[in-house]
């Protein structure tokens, strides 16, 4: 791609994201989104390959049916109350129809089918700011008007999301696809709290996007793609990879890793919330997740896989580990400790 052209892209989606997060109409909102949407396009398809066209394609009607839904969620607000602040939603038609097209523009449940496919034909560069950057705009506009949401309607798409996101990454083996599910299923646990906590909703995106970015950078510098390659991948940068394994149990939100410190301060409102068996039901299905978590991190350690046949080893290379990454790896690790301040600030 033309440095220029990515430049500009980059640009772009730094705009978009920034009008959108910071807008309190509703026509700026939409206006931010529109401009992330065209921004992205060109890095989604700059590899040229078919499946890359097909991502780009299924990516852009999707986000376009999403916006349209905001668009006309809004303006049916503003005809029926004369409103267009983002804090002001009061019809329930137009917040169901808001509700669902953040639902799409997030990927919840059941309109997630575009997301794993997206990412499975994007760069791993690319498939991280899907991941994270790209959630940004819609988490915030859920973060704003979370309290004029149809709240049946968010509680059922977060509880299917947490399911079917572990159910759903099972029988996977191209890595990409596995981090979509994962996204899906860590959605469903921001969106089930965001009614009680919103802060809380922020606080689990932020350190997702953290651990999230710190694998996809792993693997975007071993250049591993699918789970076969992953078994060999550790002969290129062994500490990489053990670094690796232990941010993949983090993102499964083991203890004493940073990953377990949102889910558990999700489970410990819910329960103050009065809300027991949701807390129990989310947990459980989380387990779903932890199984994909656990055979990546098994394949990532310094093991051969259990074969009879003459395995081929990758060459083991000395280029340095980015400093970016070192950084996100140590804070994907090590912030459990600083759940009193959280605690605190929340």
């Amino acid at each position: 791609m033309n440095p220029l052209t990515k430049l500009a892209s980059y640009f772009s989606l730094l705009l978009g994201t920034t009008i959108t997060i910071t807008s309190n109409h509703w026509a700026m909102a939409w206006t931010g989104l529109e401009i992330n949407t065209l921004a992205i396009i060109p890095l989604i398809s700059k590899l040229h390959h078919p499946r890359a066209i097909e991502a780009t394609v299924k990516y852009f009607l999707t986000q376009a049916a999403a916006s349209t839904l905001i668009l006309f969620s809004s303006t049916i607000n503003a005809w029926m109350c004369g409103q267009w602040g983002l804090t002001q939603m009061s019809t329930p038609t137009a917040c169901i129809l808001l509700t669902t097209g953040i639902a799409m523009k997030l990927g919840l449940v059941p309109f997630h089918f575009w997301f794993p496919e997206v990412l499975q034909g994007s760069s791993l560069t690319t498939a991280l700011l899907l991941s994270t950057v790209m959630k940004l705009p819609p988490i915030t506009l859920l973060y704003l008007t979370s309290n004029t949401m149809n709240h049946t309607l968010l509680t059922t798409m977060a509880l299917l999301s947490i399911a079917l996101g572990g159910w759903a990454g099972l029988n996977q083996t191209q890595l990409r696809k596995i981090l979509a599910f994962s996204s899906i299923s860590h959605l469903g646990w921001m969106v089930i709290i965001i009614m009680y906590n919103p802060k809380l909703t922020l606080l689990t995106f932020y350190l997702y996007s953290i651990m999230t970015s710190t694998v996809f950078m792993s693997l975007n510098t071993t250049k591993t793609m699918k789970l076969s390659m992953m078994l060999s991948s550790w002969t290129k940068t062994p500490s990489l990879n053990a670094a690796l394994m232990l941010t993949l149990l983090s993102l499964a939100g083991l203890p004493p890793l940073t990953g377990f410190l949102p889910k558990w301060l999700i489970t410990q409102e819910l329960i103050k919330q009065e809300m027991t068996p949701m807390a129990t039901i989310i947990i459980m299905l989380s387990l779903l997740s932890l199984f994909f978590y656990l055979r990546l991190a098994y394949h990532s350690t310094i093991t051969l896989p259990p074969n009879t046949t003459n395995h081929m080893k990758l060459w083991h290379t000395h280029k340095s580990t980015n400093t970016k990454t070192g950084i996100l790896t140590s804070m994907s690790l090590l912030l459990l400790p600083l759940s009193p301040l959280i605690l605190a600030a929340t």
